[in-house]
């Protein structure tokens, strides 16, 4: 693998990741189920509201332009933080990003927080993969 001496990566907050492109944000049933009790509705007013099913799986809405439904503009930050989905936690660690030198540096060229900040090494990289729900969706 290309990183396999490690990458630097530490999340500045800045909601970049969040906004400006679309893309699928997917979740597990215990992720909805945390987010419909975190915004106090019913898992079938959570469907009907910020999920749709225009990718391969469920996943969240986004707004006209681009930005994730819980993206909230004036605070710079998602609306459902604590309890975002595995996926959201997991950026930039996705398949998708870590493919190829090339991709991780066309993400990090919008994200303020790779290539500088915390040490991660290849084996904790390999780790984070481990932990995706989704692996042949990102």
């Amino acid at each position: 693998m290309w990183w396999e001496e490690g990458l630097r990566f530490t999340c500045l907050g800045c909601g970049r990741c969040c906004r400006g492109e679309p893309g699928a944000i997917f979740f597990t049933p215990e992720e909805e189920e945390k987010i419909a009790t975190f915004l106090s509705l019913p898992v079938s007013e959570f469907r009907r509201r910020y999920v749709t099913s225009r990718w391969r799986a469920p996943s969240l809405k986004e707004k006209n332009n681009g930005d994730c439904v819980f993206y909230d503009a004036a605070a710079d930050r998602c609306f459902i933080y604590r309890v975002r989905p595995l996926q959201c936690r997991l950026f930039p660690f996705w398949p998708a990003l870590l493919e190829s030198e090339e991709a991780w540096n066309e993400a990090a060229a919008l994200c303020p927080g790779m290539n500088r900040g915390d040490f991660h090494t290849a084996e904790e990289i390999r780790g984070l993969l481990g932990l995706n729900p989704f692996p042949d969706l990102l």
